[in-house]
C-alpha cells in the first residue's frame, strides 16, 4: 500500500516540482519505506511505498519501454488476480521483471487500455501517464483513496486531501452542500465529490483520462440485477468458494500478516479460512482482538450489541488455534487520538470510532504490516436492520441516520439552513433509490433487498472503507477487506432474499456457507458490531475536552446553540447506526471544531 501525487499539464511548461515534492511528503505515513518522484515536460508524479510483496523490485514510480513509447505509473492497492494476469501478460511476449502486481497493472494497461480496471480483482487507485495522455482508474468500491483538482491546464491528483491543499491554487472554502453533508449524512459524503469546492473525488469504479482536449470520465462497472435459475444448494456451495477464494487469495505477503478477530460472524469467517490455509503450510495464523479500558465493568448490553466481544474472540482463536493477543485501548488514548484522526481523515469522522481504530493499527504495526478484516459482509450479505425492515429504509431518508435533523439542529439556522439542508440531502437519497438496478419480475421483498444493498453499499460502506484505510495507512499497516470482492456481490446481489434470509435469521446465506468452517456458536451469534467503549470515564474526560475548545473556539461560540447540545445530551439517543450517542456526538464536535480550525474554513458566511 502507498500514496499517490501528482501534475499533469500538457499545455504548458512543466509545473512546480517542489510543490509535488511537499504533496508527497505528507502522505509519507502511508508509504514509510520507500519515496521517490518522477518528472517529465508534462508531469511531476510523487509516490510513498509501503513494502509488501517483492520489497526488492517494486519502487514507484515504475517506467517501462513498450512500442517506442515510455510509459509511467504510480499506483496505489494490491491486486488479488495477479498471477492469472500476468500469465496473460506473459503469453503477449512480455518478459516481467518483478513479482510485484505494480508492473501487472501498468502492462494491463499497455495492453488493454481503458478497459484495463475491468479486468483487476482488488483494491487500488493508480495513474498511467504515457506523455499524450493520463489514465486514472479506482477499485470498484472505493476502497483506496483518489482526489484531484483541476485549475486552469494542470490536473493535480492525491491519495489524500492534505496533499491537494498543499497547492495555493487550490481553495479551502466548502459548498453549502458540503456542509450540509457533514451535518447530515457524516461521515459519509456523496461520491465524486468532497468537502471542499476545488476537490472532487474519482467515485468507486470510475476511470478518467486526461489529455490536451481535456478531461473524461466514466464509470466502468456496477452490480446488475439479473435473474437467478439456480437453487438454494448452488447458492450456498458458490458462496462458500467465492468467500473462501477471495480470502486465500488476500493472504499473499512477504511481511508478517494478520487478521483482526471480533468473535463475530464475519471476522470468524476470515480467521477460519486464513487458519486453514496457515495449518497446510505448517504455520500459525496470529489475530488480535479489541478491548477498552474498563469496558467490563461498564458494559450495557442493548438491541445492537446485547454481548461483549471478549470472551467470543478467545473462543474462536482457541478454537483455531491462533497465536491471539487482545488489545486494550486506555481512555485517555481514546480521547488523545481524537484530532489526529481527524488529521489523518481529513475530516470530521466517527469520532472514538476513528481514534480506537488508530490505536490499534499502531498496536498491531509492532508486529505485523498486513491485517485482513471482515467488513463489508454486512452490506453485501444483508446483515443491517433495514435489510428486512421496510419501514426503516423507506423513512424518506437514509436508514442509518437515526436522528437526521439533529446534528444539524446543534448549530444557529443561520449557518445550517438546516429545512433546506435537509431537503437536499433527501433528493441525495431519492437519487440513490432511482439508480438501483431492479428487475420487474422482483418479488417486494427482493426489491427491498437490492435497494438496502444498494444504499449500503454506495453510501454506509464507502464511510467505513475510508476510515478503515486512513487509520491503518496512518500507522503503515495494510488493512485487507476480503468481502470487497467484487464477484462477491455480484452474484450475492441476485440470489433471492428467502435465500439470504433464510428462518428470518441476517446472513442465513452466508452463514450456511460457512458451516463447515465454523462451530455453531460463533456461527449462529447475532451480529455485534465493531465495539465501542462503555467506560464512564471517557464522557468525563471528552466533556472536559469539549468545554476546553468550546472556550477557545471562535468556529463553535459564533454557531452552535449550548442549551441544545445540552438537550441532545441527555436525551441519550444515538443519531448515526448504534454507535454514535452522547459521547461520541462531542468528541465529534471538538473534531469538527478542530477541523474548521487547522483548515482556516469560514464557515460564516
Amino acid at each position: 500500500m502507498c500514496s499517490i501525487c501528482g501534475e499533469i499539464n500538457f499545455l504548458e511548461p512543466k509545473g512546480n516540482d517542489i510543490l509535488i515534492k511537499e504533496m508527497n511528503d505528507t502522505m509519507k505515513h502511508r508509504g514509510p519505506d520507500a519515496s521517490d518522484l518522477f518528472f517529465d515536460k508534462s508531469a511531476s508524479l510523487g509516490h510513498n511505498r509501503l513494502c509488501v510483496v517483492d520489497i526488492e523490485n517494486g519502487a514507484q514510480p515504475m517506467s517501462v519501454i513498450y512500442g517506442n513509447k515510455k510509459y509511467t505509473i504510480v499506483y496505489n492497492g494490491e491486486i488479488y488476480n495477479c498471477e492469472e494476469l500476468r500469465k496473460e501478460i506473459r503469453r503477449q511476449g512480455i518478459f516481467l521483471k518483478t513479482n510485484c502486481d505494480t508492473e501487472v497493472v501498468l502492462y494491463s494497461y499497455i495492453l488493454y487500455g481503458e478497459d484495463c480496471p475491468c479486468m483487476l480483482n482488488g483494491i487500488f487507485a493508480f495513474c498511467v501517464y504515457d506523455g499524450e495522455k493520463a489514465f486514472f482508474a479506482r477499485d470498484r468500491f472505493g476502497v483506496k483513496p483518489f482526489y484531484y483538482s483541476k485549475k486552469g491546464n494542470s490536473l493535480y491528483f492525491a491519495s489524500e486531501i492534505k496533499a491537494l491543499l498543499k497547492c495555493d491554487e487550490i481553495s479551502r472554502n466548502i459548498t453549502k452542500e458540503a456542509l450540509w453533508e457533514i451535518l447530515y449524512l457524516s461521515p459519509n459524503f456523496v461520491g465524486g465529490r468532497s468537502a471542499f469546492k476545488d476537490i472532487l473525488e474519482l467515485a468507486p469504479a470510475e476511470c478518467m483520462t486526461y489529455d490536451k482536449r481535456g478531461l473524461k470520465k466514466r464509470k466502468y462497472w456496477q452490480a446488475e440485477a439479473k435473474p437467478y435459475y439456480r437453487d438454494r444448494k448452488y447458492a450456498i456451495e458458490k458462496t462458500e468458494y467465492l468467500v473462501s477464494d477471495a480470502i486465500k487469495r488476500q493472504l499473499v505477503s512477504d511481511v508478517p500478516l494478520s487478521v483482526l478477530l471480533s468473535g463475530g460472524l464475519d471476522s470468524s469467517v476470515v480467521s477460519a479460512i486464513a487458519s486453514e490455509e496457515y495449518k497446510k503450510q505448517g504455520e500459525v495464523l496470529s489475530t488480535y482482538s479489541f478491548e477498552y479500558e474498563g469496558n467490563k465493568e461498564s458494559f450495557q448490553g442493548n438491541l445492537f450489541q446485547p454481548e461483549c466481544d471478549d470472551d467470543f474472540a478467545t473462543y474462536l482463536a482457541d478454537y483455531l488455534g491462533t497465536n491471539h493477543t487482545v488489545l486494550t485501548c486506555k481512555t485517555k488514548e481514546l480521547v488523545d487520538g481524537l484530532i489526529p484522526a481527524t488529521i489523518f481523515r481529513d475530516l470530521p469522522g466517527q469520532a472514538d470510532i476513528d481514534s480506537s481504530l488508530l490505536y490499534f493499527c499502531r498496536e498491531i504495526k509492532r508486529n505485523h504490516t498486513v491485517a485482513l478484516s471482515g467488513e463489508c459482509s454486512d452490506e453485501i450479505f444483508g446483515g443491517y436492520p433495514w435489510f428486512y425492515r421496510p419501514e426503516m429504509l423507506f423513512s424518506d431518508f437514509f436508514p442509518w441516520i437515526h436522528q437526521p435533523r439533529m446534528r444539524p439542529s446543534l448549530f444557529k439556522d443561520s449557518v445550517s439552513n438546516s429545512d433546506e439542508g435537509y431537503e437536499y440531502i433527501r433528493s441525495v437519497y431519492q437519487k440513490s433509490l432511482e439508480e438501483c438496478s431492479v428487475l420487474p419480475s422482483d418479488s417486494e421483498e427482493m426489491r427491498v433487498s437490492r435497494i438496502a444493498s444498494h444504499l449500503s453499499v454506495n453510501y454506509f460502506m464507502t464511510s467505513l472503507l475510508q476510515r478503515k484505510d486512513r487509520m491503518s495507512m496512518a500507522s503503515g499497516l495494510e488493512i485487507r477487506v476480503p468481502f470487497a470482492d467484487h464477484r462477491i456481490y455480484e452474484f450475492v446481489y441476485n440470489v433471492p432474499w428467502e435465500i439470504k434470509f433464510e428462518n428470518k435469521v441476517e446472513k442465513a446465506l452466508l452463514r450456511n456457507s460457512m458451516k463447515s468452517h465454523l462451530p455453531d456458536k460463533i456461527l449462529w451469534r447475532k451480529k455485534s458490531p465493531y465495539p465501542k467503549t462503555h467506560n464512564k470515564e471517557y464522557m468525563t474526560l471528552v466533556s472536559e475536552l469539549f468545554k476546553e475548545r468550546y472556550n477557545k473556539s471562535h468556529y463553535l461560540k459564533e454557531t452552535l446553540d449550548l442549551k441544545k447540545v445540552s438537550e441532545v445530551i441527555e436525551s441519550g439517543k444515538t443519531w448515526f447506526g448504534q454507535l454514535m450517542g452522547a459521547p461520541q456526538l462531542l468528541a465529534w464536535l471538538v473534531q469538527f471544531d478542530f477541523w474548521l480550525e487547522n483548515n482556516n474554513i469560514n464557515i460564516l458566511d
